[in-house]
């Protein structure tokens, strides 16, 4: 399994944290935490002293990389012709808007979806005045509802995989790989309140008998 998530399955280029930087020791607090023996729910929680800002934009940057990664697995069995339209079933269906190419909503299949998402993403990580590099940089005051925007339509890619190429997934092997991801993520946004509970609601059953199967940690 480990060959299909190698750097040439990511769907965009990989972002990374310089050594030395803040978000580069949080980012190893964070994989540290997800690798001992802690519930993942101790581990998306704000370490003491660390900045919050700090802490989401780490998560930005964790989750953009591991989705490409997750979507770079499927894209020869994700297509215009086998997903014409960005769906999670048949009662829901993403329009994809931005402030250029498509300034009203627009149905676009679910592989020209996920790119302009990704894009997008990238877009938003690359803008200094939203990702500040350099720490003593202030960090915008909406910045957590930006990155509750991002986390708000990234959430549609998990919807997306799990209910249309759920089969696929089984088969190649990456369950267990991509069930963790979202573990994390759903966690993490639930931690902050990033996603509103209406977003999930594609994967409503499959949060209740597989993410919350366990009692919450004490």
């Amino acid at each position: 399994m480990m060959k299909l998530f190698d750097k040439n399955k990511t769907f965009r280029p990989k972002k990374k944290f310089e050594p030395g930087t803040i978000r580069y020791e949080l980012h190893k607090k964070s994989k540290a935490s997800l690798g001992a023996s802690f519930k993942i729910q101790h581990s998306v929680k704000l370490p003491p002293g660390d900045d919050l800002n700090e802490w989401l934009a780490v998560h930005v940057v964790d989750f953009f990389n591991r989705i490409n990664l997750i979507y770079g697995t499927l894209v020869d069995f994700c297509t215009p012709k086998t997903c014409p339209r960005m769906t999670a079933g048949s009662k829901f269906e993403y329009y994809w808007k931005d402030d250029h190419q498509y300034k009203q909503a627009t149905s676009v299949s679910t592989p020209l979806y996920v790119d302009l998402l990704m894009k997008w993403v990238e877009s938003q990580i690359n803008d200094e005045s939203i990702f500040p590099p350099e720490v003593g940089r202030p960090f915008p005051k909406n910045f957590k509802a930006i990155c509750a925007n991002i986390f708000r339509r990234l959430t549609r890619v998990f919807c997306h995989v799990y209910i249309h190429h759920f089969e696929m997934i089984q088969e190649i092997g990456a369950e267990a790989h991509i069930n963790a991801c979202f573990k994390h993520f759903y966690y993490f946004t639930a931690e902050f309140k990033l996603v509103d509970e209406k977003e999930l609601r594609p994967l409503e059953d499959f949060i209740n008998s597989v993410i919350k199967e366990s009692p919450p940690a004490q």
